[in-house]
């Protein structure tokens, strides 16, 4: 079986020299890390091609390495229905440079991209209607990237006075506090009403 899922790297190597960086195996799945700039004849090829014919596009979804000079990974899970086969396509790209949209050979990669571009800012070009899609209007930043405060930005909340919703910047309600990590049967050295009885049950 391991044979035959490193074939579909294989293939995609042979047709288009030179796009495929890495083709793997692992936890039994098919891994093609390829360049960026070649992920539409990849796909397509991947598609079309009558060995291989991964005709549905599962899922599109980004992965943050912030430590990485390319710090995000765009993974492209493909499945063949006709062959009972997944391969899992991946590429690397910084917040800067923009990836190839897919829609093209895909047409249900639009809101992948969409959510992939809200989530983690990772640009696709030639969308036809890149914008964000689970943030509100106005959101500032990318909430699944790893430098995202936890806090947010903003906050919202209803106004009874205005009678609307009104956006206003984070404020932490209390000042933060430093916790001994005791649990409350070790940091408690009062006598509580009964305790007396223990002492003099053990009498």
């Amino acid at each position: 079986m391991a044979e035959t899922l490193l074939q579909s790297g294989e293939m995609v190597a042979a047709a288009i020299p030179g796009v495929v960086i890495d083709n793997s195996i692992r936890n039994g799945e098919a891994i093609v890390t390829v360049k960026r700039e070649s992920i539409v004849p990849v796909l397509t090829k991947l598609r079309d091609d009558p060995a291989l014919r991964f005709e549905v596009l599962l899922d599109i979804s980004g992965v943050d390495y912030p430590d990485r000079p390319e710090r995000f990974e765009v993974v492209y899970q493909l499945l063949s229905l006709r062959n009972n086969k997944r391969v899992r396509v991946k590429l690397a790209t910084d917040e800067a440079t923009p990836v190839p949209s897919v829609t093209g050979v895909y047409s249900s990669a639009g809101w992948y991209e969409r959510e992939a571009w809200d989530l983690y800012g990772i640009f696709f070009s030639d969308h036809p209607d890149l914008r964000r899609l689970l943030t509100d209007y106005g959101f500032e930043g990318h909430p699944m990237r790893k430098d995202f405060p936890l806090t947010g930005y903003v906050e919202v909340r209803y106004d009874e006075e205005q009678r609307r919703v009104v956006y206003e910047p984070v404020k932490l309600k209390q000042e933060f506090r430093s916790f001994d990590f005791l649990s409350p049967w070790e940091g408690m050295n009062n006598i509580l009403p009964g305790d007396e009885k223990a002492g003099e049950a053990k009498k």
